[in-house]
């Protein structure tokens, strides 16, 4: 039987990518649980927003969990988005907003290079654990691709010509920021 554990978040394209990660690990939304509130991210940190969103289910529901947050930081902005990413256009705001806004920002900018970093928190045992990944690259002048979320279409990870919408799932799935940190969670869960 598959260990269960819960992935504090609601976001269905995220939990496929990392359950597709997590072969021996049965994988359980924030939906699964009964949690149906939005978690306040109000941290000014990526390190904070995983913290507040596995402590909310940790103190509530009683569950060992792990919770991620995601930011696209580019370097001739100052590292915005940041952790503020998803909602960069504003409250309500979609990924198209969001990419229209950044490509708008950096219309006038020569330096496009940029990272994602994925920032995973984990409660297990009574005790906290922090997991990263880092996928350098750059912002591209337009949108290249249908797969994928958020800013994928706009991003290009270094050492390839595609953006990151242009790649399947297991492509991603090798390289991606998300996939390294759940690498890092995974080495840590199977010692």
């Amino acid at each position: 039987m598959k260990k269960k554990l819960v992935f504090a978040t609601n976001n269905r394209n995220k939990l496929i990518e990392v359950q597709a990660m997590l072969p021996d690990y049965e994988l359980l939304c924030l939906e699964d649980i009964g949690c149906t509130e939005e978690i306040p991210e109000t941290a000014d940190t990526l390190e904070g927003n995983a913290l507040l969103k596995a402590t909310y289910v940790k103190d509530r529901f009683g569950f060992d969990c792990f919770a991620d947050d995601t930011g696209l930081e580019v370097t001739s902005l100052n590292n915005e988005p940041g952790v503020y990413s998803a909602r960069y256009a504003g409250e309500g705001k979609d990924s198209n907003a969001n990419m229209d806004k950044l490509l708008t920002n950096l219309s006038s900018e020569s330096d496009r290079s940029a990272r994602f970093r994925t920032v995973i928190a984990l409660i297990s045992n009574g005790k906290t654990h922090y997991f990263e990944g880092i996928v350098n690259g750059e912002i591209l002048h337009s949108k290249q691709g249908n797969d994928g979320f958020g800013y994928d279409p706009i991003f290009q990870p270094e050492g390839f010509n595609v953006s990151f919408a242009e790649m399947t799932l297991q492509e991603k799935n090798k390289i991606s920021h998300r996939a390294r940190a759940v690498n890092a969670l995974i080495n840590y869960l199977n010692k």
